[in-house]
């Protein structure tokens, strides 16, 4: 056969398949040159064979190339590869509801389409679904990493339509590894450092067993906006042709605050209200840190947020492999790791709050800016502020994730099997840190005229300050906890000899049980702090099960074909709370919907087409079942929307226009789940080729396409808002706890939307050249989108895009994304130079009547402006050098030119971050790290 006819050219062929230079091979490979040829198994396929190539694109990440990438964490490294679009980022914590989770994500498709694995077995994820924190996993236990760039569901189940990354763990270790490294950015802030150290007892092919122990501390310390000129600032000048304009994006809760009263109309008697703010009024201009919006004026509150959150991880890696027999193994593999992040934004924003019309805060500061023809009419006065002496507002994220596998593996005759029990968990803790006042504590020090809301903060009495700062709340405001026990068995053996070689059969089932409970602290349940948007409990489960056959079958001398097929049940989900329609839970149990079940299949075929050249293709089917929340969720707060919006209803005859306020404003915002979702199917085929003619020449390139029915989602406030007849259904009411007057909110629904349309090509070309002094290796890897496109919510032909453009679901899917490595080895020497390559794109339009670009100077008329953001290229230079057998010393620079973040007129998407993108560029700047690795035999 081709691959194994020739050493030199598996070894060739598989650095192909790697999108990362730098790939080695474990000794299994190599043990191809003995008489005792051992089968192996790569992400992809359930069976254990001698040739390391398949039919499957896999990009393999070797510890070496993790190295080499000048990347800490997991996250990071995952979020580099070209295939991977679409991910949640530590940005996207601040403010835009990360909630303390990094992921990963192939084609654009989001994290609950990409299968992520630990040493071929699934973890608990982070919620209800199915998505992974790759937090959760610490960088220095791991030895490689898979990445399977192909639909996978008829091996993997359900949730692997985009593909699998699958993390290798170190074994079979000995002596003692210690690794330090610190991160330290040219500019202030945001350094970071990670320590290991991992030892290793026993030598399993000679003693029959082997101990594994490693434990990492990975630290991040905070990046404030104001660190980064880039980011200092939600009030931005730019020009375009010549023309000067500001970009600004702030927030009606401002400091001093805005006031509104109410009156009847003295000829239709109609209740109408007027906005203004008393220090403008009395100045002439707004306070410093605020522009005028409308009547109003604006806080920036850019000013008080971060970049990026700090973190800290603590990480525990047990493996042990015990030896029964000589054809049986007993296997242990337990991680624990403790990941904290403290996100913070801008201090609490109070909203709408009465104030009482005979105060002498009233007296002083609003009636005398009350319109004369109105005074003798006025029912209400309310402030609008926001809370800057209580600080940002800050919140704990702590998940202690545990996953622990137990089983035996080996073989019977010619059959390799494996049979395992999981036991997974995640538990998660959101703690309030600052910033959250008790309402009621609150609104007293207003109201009795301690703390003055329409003057600057300076301006407040220390008995004030004392007043507000006893009023704030610290300690646990919910508890997440996913819990995961299952069972598999696999095995794979040779079942017939063809002429052309062995037919392989591959068989497996699993089951698991998924329970995801939330319960909160009485603060939250009973709705005490001021912008805390309470949640309601859970207790949610359901059991899946599935099992599957795959069989490899050499057609010919140089065609093989593979095949798959499964089937998947997916339970109902079933709660052990029912809600009223205010999310509000009481104990009982129900069925919320029907259990889902599919078959799914793949085909796949390699054809040898020369020695030199191999080509592949591969066909198949996927399906996924929403997630428990997804199906379960009652309507419950969820916050604010991300943007200031111009009242939709304004003017028109629909009774929510009764609700519109006079300004623009963040609107309220609710969640809400749909038990009479689908489930999502796939259909999905690849094409392509790999060509080596030689060990130092390899170009592999490769045609994909997926498409989905039936995809689940939610709207976007952009969406709902610019739409307001279509999506008239996501409007809804809640009423301010604070005035209780009933205030203008939307709903994001779970929903089948329709349809989506994604392909591509992923391509690696790489050259080895040997010099007179060492050795250059160079690897081009990249994808180009061709095409990424869904239907809108609720049309069935209306196509709509995010590709090369900031999209309606206010993300971007880049048309390239690209990576160029290369390595000169010399001696003790290493040196590496990594660029990485995102292109352009349109950014978010914005428009006149929203205000957010202003002609000539922050007070000017809005006007439409789209802008063009360029392509973005970073490179990360790296020298390693073997100082001596034990020691290794590293030395890197990473975005060596220090290019920072380009101008992005974003109002949406991410987190609270102004002027940039955080998901899609680096953050830090120039930054400079250096590493030791000292080995102890």
């Amino acid at each position: 056969m081709f691959v194994s006819s020739k050493l030199s050219k598996a070894v060739s062929l598989a650095v192909a398949f790697g999108a990362v230079s730098g790939v080695t091979f474990s000794g299994s490979v190599h043990a191809q040159e003995t008489d005792s040829v051992e089968r192996i198994q790569v992400t992809g396929s359930s069976i254990k064979r001698t040739d390391f190539e398949g039919a499957l694109p896999v990009q393999t990440i070797d510890r070496a190339a993790i190295d080499r990438s000048g990347l800490a964490t997991a996250g990071d490294l995952i979020q580099s590869i070209p295939s991977m679009q679409g991910f949640t980022t530590d940005g996207d914590s601040v403010g835009g509801g990360g909630g303390g989770m990094k992921t990963a994500s192939l084609r654009g498709l989001g994290a609950e389409y990409t299968l992520v694995l630990i040493n071929g077995r699934r973890m608990a994820p982070r919620g209800s679904g199915s998505t992974i924190d790759l937090n959760s996993i610490p960088l220095a236990a791991i030895e490689r990493v898979e990445v399977l760039t192909d639909g996978a569901s008829a091996l993997y189940g359900s949730d692997a339509i985009a593909g699998v990354v699958n993390f290798i763990t170190k074994d079979d270790a000995q002596g003692v590894n210690l690794s330090a490294r610190y991160n330290k950015p040219q500019e202030k802030n945001g350094s970071s450092d990670n320590f290991s150290i991992t030892g290793g007892l026993g030598n399993f092919d000679t003693d029959g067993y082997n101990v594994l122990l490693s434990y990492s501390r990975d630290s991040q310390e905070q990046l404030k906006a104001t660190d980064r000129d880039f980011s200092k600032s939600g009030i931005i000048p730019f020009s375009v042709n010549n023309k000067d304009y500001y970009f600004v994006s702030g927030s009606a809760n401002a400091i001093p605050g805005n006031a509104r009263y109410y009156y009847k109309d003295a000829v239709t008697g109609d209740t109408k209200d007027v906005t203004f703010n008393p220090y403008e009024k009395q100045n002439g201009t707004c306070a410093p840190d605020n522009f005028k919006s409308s009547t109003v004026c604006q806080y920036d509150f850019t000013t008080t947020i971060e970049i990026l959150p700090e973190s800290t991880r603590d990480s525990l890696m047990l493996g042990t492999d015990v030896a029964i027999n000589d054809d049986t193994k007993l296997f242990v593999d337990a991680m624990y790791s403790d990941f904290s992040q403290t996100t913070r934004i801008a201090p609490n924003a109070t909203g709408f709050f009465p104030l009482a019309i005979d105060s002498a805060l009233v007296q002083q500061y609003v009636v005398p800016y009350i319109d004369p023809a109105h005074l003798a009419s006025v029912t209400t006065v309310q402030a609008q502020w926001r809370a800057l002496p209580l600080g940002g507002r800050s919140t704990e994220w702590n998940t202690k994730s545990t996953h622990i596998v137990t089983g035996v593996e080996g073989v019977i005759d010619t059959i390799d099997y494996s049979a395992a029990f999981t036991y997974s968990k995640n538990d998660t803790d959101e703690n309030v840190a600052g910033g959250y006042p008790d309402r009621q504590k609150f609104m007293a020090a207003v109201r009795s005229g301690l703390v003055n809301v329409f003057e600057t903060p300076d301006k407040i009495s220390a008995e004030g300050l004392k007043a507000l700062q006893d009023s704030q709340y610290f300690g646990n405001w919910s508890n997440d906890t996913t819990e995961v026990k299952g069972v598999d068995f696999k095995a794979s053996t040779p079942v017939y000899e063809l002429p052309a070689g062995d037919v392989y059969i591959g068989t497996g089932a699993e089951f698991r049980n998924t329970q995801f409970v939330s319960t909160l602290a009485d603060a939250n349940r009973n709705n005490l702090l001021l912008g805390g948007n309470p949640s309601a409990e859970y207790d949610l489960s359901r059991d899946n099960y599935g099992g599957f056959v795959e069989v490899i079958v050499p057609a010919l001398e140089n065609l093989e074909l593979t095949g798959a097929v499964r089937y998947d049940n997916i339970g109902e989900v079933t709660s052990d709370f029912v809600y009223d329609a205010d999310g509000v839970a009481a104990p009982g149990s129900y069925k919320v919907n029907d259990s889902m079940n599919d078959t799914t299949y793949k085909l796949a075929l390699r054809y040898n087409a020369t020695e030199d050249l191999l080509l592949r293709a591969s066909t198949g089917t996927g399906f996924k079942a929403p997630s428990m929340l997804a199906l379960a969720e009652p309507k419950v707060e969820f916050g604010v929307t991300s943007s200031t919006y111009v009242c939709p209803f304004a003017g028109t005859t629909d009774p929510l226009a009764a609700l519109c306020s006079a300004s623009p404003q963040q609107f309220e915002a609710f969640r809400q789940g749909n038990a009479a979702l689908k489930p999502e199917e796939s259909k999905q085929y690849t094409l392509g080729f790999v060509y080596a003619p030689d060990n130092n020449f390899s170009f592999s390139m490769d045609y994909w396409n997926i498409e989905l029915t039936n995809l689940v989602t939610s709207v976007t406030e952009s969406q709902i808002v610019n739409n307001p007849v279509r999506y008239r259904d996501l409007f809804t009411t809640k009423v301010n706890p604070s005035t209780g007057q009933e205030e203008l909110a939307v709903i994001f629904a779970s929903v089948n939307v329709g349809q989506s349309k994604n392909s591509g090509i992923d391509w690696d070309l790489t050259v080895g050249n040997d010099l007179s002094f060492g050795r250059l290796s160079t690897t081009l890897a990249g994808t180009y989108m061709l095409d990424s496109e869904y239907t809108r919510p609720g049309t069935t032909d209306d196509w709509i895009s995010s590709l090369g453009r900031f999209g309606d679901d206010n993300a971007v899917v880049f048309r390239t994304v690209a990576k160029f490595i290369n390595t000169l080895s010399h001696g003790d020497f290493a040196h590496s130079a990594i660029l990485s390559y995102r292109s352009g794109y349109q950014d978010q339009a914005q428009y006149a009547n929203s205000a957010y670009v202003r002609l000539d100077s922050v007070n000017g008329a809005g006007v439409d402006m789209q802008l063009s953001v360029p392509s973005y290229a970073t490179v990360n230079y790296q020298t390693k050098y073997q100082a001596m057998e034990a020691l290794g010393v590293t030395f890197g620079i990473n975005n060596l030119s220090d290019r920072a973040p380009p101008l992005s007129l974003r109002s949406g998407g991410a987190g609270h971050q102004v002027g940039f993108d955080p998901r899609y560029t680096d953050v830090y700047g120039r930054t400079f790290y250096l590493g030791l690795d000292y080995k102890f035999m």
